[in-house]
């Protein structure tokens, strides 16, 4: 065999052994290798987002407008920024949601919980999204005895029940570990607003509470009463389920995104603004009217409402913030029936009587409408409804008003949460003379529609059996 030929064996020999070993490198060790699907990428995939929802006003409950609640329109927001739909499992209490969380297909767990040190060592929290405090909440009735805790040493001796699993049960065990003689007991069976509504009641003495959870319900169970703050703050956050390090990103990412647009201002106005208006002599008596003076005109409230494609709470909560539901009240300024309509108003409207039960209602609903289909087209969502209220109240033109100034001034003139800020400027002389309408007492609206909203939302709980036949505004019956 010549050198030639020799040189050509070995170099084929060579090059089959490189390819052999290349081949069998590649057969163990893939050059692109396999990466599973993240859960973010299975939620995407699968267009669905399974969360836990604590059945409670401050997270999520089935109102007027369907299913409703700040963490409910939160993380429906979120969903929608990615494109999925909600798969909702309902919690009745804190010790169910927490059990419910532990399913390996739950994605998101959302029960108004606070990130506590204990917690955090068992559980994987997402971004925070709400700060609270803890509050002990009592009976208002133990005023006048004498027994009304102002600290924690004036909870020795008084009945307190907590939710099981609560952070609150956390906050009770570490004083007591301090020293502290605390009565309290451990209900898995009561949730908060239970145990709120057993304390209004005076079947328990105290309970616990988060700063929101009581602004909300102050105005479902008027006999309850901030004693004290008992922690300092505390950030609620979601649960996730395991593996969700993108699923959190994607949150963390979103949850910026929406507090920058100011989106979650509107939310937190949406839901907390109004119970900063909180009476307690003229709510307790918005209770008693509604089983007393209601029923009287409940009908004509209906039948209005069906009439111009408005709810009827809403025009009761109206009407009740104009007159307290008193057919012939009448104002120094001449306006007067249940709807409180100007007699120039009336004539537009082709109400003859105003003091006709009837006759009011279905012109003040008529005027309300027309208030609606005023409010310019950039108006959006649940702005256009308190843009419509506040008109009732200052006029539109007033309204149209504070728009201009607002934008003016640097803010959202289709916000109702800037318009609020800006509305109180119209009395001040520096803004309301460059303003075609002049002077106005721009806080009245403000306080105004929150006053309704406020009603509103006691009508809709206390007539909770109507709830699912509505669909808001506009559609409710």
């Amino acid at each position: 065999m010549n050198q030639t030929l020799k040189a050509i064996l070995f170099i084929f020999l060579l090059l089959s052994f490189f390819s052999f070993g290349w081949l069998s490198h590649s057969a163990y060790y893939p050059a692109d290798k396999i990466v599973p699907p993240s859960l973010l990428d299975t939620i995407k995939k699968s267009k669905t987002l399974n969360v836990v929802l604590l059945n409670a006003p401050s997270v999520y409950y089935i109102g007027s407008d369907g299913p409703q609640g700040f963490e409910y329109d939160l993380l429906k927001a979120y969903a929608d920024s990615i494109s999925v739909d909600l798969n909702i499992t309902t919690a009745y209490t804190v010790k169910e949601a927490i059990e419910l969380s532990k399913n390996p297909n739950i994605h998101i767990t959302s029960a108004g919980l606070s990130k506590t040190p204990n917690r955090a060592k068992n559980f994987n929290f997402g971004p925070s999204y709400f700060e609270v405090q803890e509050q002990v909440i009592c009976n208002r009735g133990m005023m006048a005895g004498g027994d009304f805790p102002r600290d924690v040493e004036g909870l020795k001796g008084l009945t307190i029940v907590v939710g099981e699993d609560t952070s609150y049960g956390e906050t009770i065990e570490s004083l007591i570990e301090d020293g502290y003689e605390i009565n309290a007991t451990y209900s898995s069976e009561y949730s908060t607003e239970d145990l709120l509504s057993k304390v209004a009641s005076h079947e328990i003495d105290c309970t616990i509470a988060n700063s929101n959870v009581y602004a909300i319900n102050l105005r479902y169970f008027t006999e309850i009463s901030a004693a004290f703050t008992i922690t300092g703050r505390e950030q609620l956050a979601w649960v996730l389920g395991d593996d969700s390090k993108e699923l959190a990103a994607s949150m963390y990412a979103w949850l910026n995104n929406f507090n920058e647009s100011g989106l979650m201002a509107d939310l937190k106005d949406h839901y907390y603004s109004y119970v900063l208006f909180f009476d307690y002599y003229n709510t307790t008596m918005f209770y008693k009217s509604i089983d007393s003076t209601l029923p009287k005109y409940q009908k004509y409230f209906k039948a209005a409402a069906e009439h111009y494609s408005l709810p009827w709470k809403l025009l009761a909560a109206v009407s009740y913030q104009e007159s307290h539901w008193n057919p012939r009240a009448k104002s120094f300024t001449g306006v007067e029936g249940l709807m409180m309509i100007t007699n120039a108003t009336a004539r537009l409207l082709g109400v003859k009587d105003r003091l006709d039960p009837k006759e009011s209602i279905f012109g003040g609903a008529k005027h309300l409408k027309e208030m609606l289909r005023s409010v310019p087209d950039e108006v959006e969502g649940d702005s256009r409804l308190k843009f419509a209220l506040a008109a009732y109240n200052v006029g539109m033109g007033h309204l149209l008003d504070a728009q201009v100034l607002a934008k003016r001034i640097g803010y959202n003139e289709n916000s109702w949460t800037d318009l609020k800020q800006v509305l109180p400027l119209l009395s001040q002389e520096k803004y309301h003379k460059t303003l075609k309408c002049g002077y106005a007492r721009g806080s009245e609206p403000v306080k105004y529609v929150g006053a309704i909203f406020d009603y509103k939302d006691i009508l809709e709980n206390h007539f909770e059996e109507d709830i699912n036949h509505t669909n808001g505004v506009g559609e409710d019956k």
